[in-house]
C-alpha cells in the first residue's frame, strides 16, 4: 500500500506575489501526479485557477506534462508565461 508524501512547490513571479510566499511544503496523496497538484493548487488559489492552462511545470528542474507522477521529495515549479516588451 503506498502512503501519501512530501513534496516542496516552487511560485515564481506573479504566482508568488499572489499566493504570498515563494516555497511551500506540501503533503501530497499516493499515486499523485502534476495534473492532481494542479487541480488542488487551483482549488487553493485563485491565481492558480486562472493560469492553470497556461503555467510550465518543472519537476527537479526539468519541464514535465501534466501526467507526470510525483515523488517523494520533488520539487515542484510553477512557472507562469513570461511576458515582455
Amino acid at each position: 500500500m503506498m502512503s501519501d508524501f512530501n513534496i516542496t512547490v516552487q511560485y515564481f513571479a506573479i504566482l508568488a506575489e499572489r499566493v504570498g510566499c515563494r516555497e511551500a511544503d506540501r503533503s501530497c496523496a499516493a499515486e499523485s501526479t502534476v495534473a492532481t497538484l494542479l487541480d488542488a493548487l487551483a482549488a487553493q488559489h485563485q491565481i492558480v485557477k486562472e493560469l492553470r492552462d497556461v503555467l510550465a511545470v518543472a519537476v527537479n528542474d526539468h519541464l514535465v506534462g501534466p501526467e507526470h507522477a510525483l515523488q517523494q521529495g520533488d520539487c515542484v515549479g510553477l512557472l507562469p508565461p513570461v511576458s515582455g516588451g
